[in-house]
């Protein structure tokens, strides 16, 4: 895979993790069902969990490319703070649109 693929997969990975706790009521898509619904907490702690799992896939695509590139507390904030507002879609789906019971 070139380089541009591999930052190409991230992104989208990044929006696919980053929208994948307000797309259903399974912790991590996978476990139990929770009735009837998942707590907003329990969605910010899966965006937290998969930015880290993201960020590791990213770090192994890096590693296989070449160095890894040092990084600051600086670049972790941006990172971060990109993968919030690529959730900005799921929470509007979740939480602000109005839902037909």
């Amino acid at each position: 895979m070139s380089q541009t693929g591999a930052v190409w997969l991230v992104i989208l990975l990044a929006c696919l993790a980053a929208n994948l706790p307000f797309a259903n009521h399974r912790v991590l898509a996978f476990g139990p069902r929770l009735q009837p619904h998942k707590r907003l907490v329990l969605r910010f702690a899966e965006l937290v969990l998969l930015y880290f799992v993201v960020g590791g896939i990213g770090l192994l695509l890096e590693k296989r490319a070449g160095q890894i590139a040092p990084q600051q507390w600086e670049f972790y904030a941006v990172t971060g703070t990109l993968f919030v507002t690529l959730a900005f879609p799921g929470f509007v789906y979740r939480y602000l649109l109005r839902h037909r019971s």
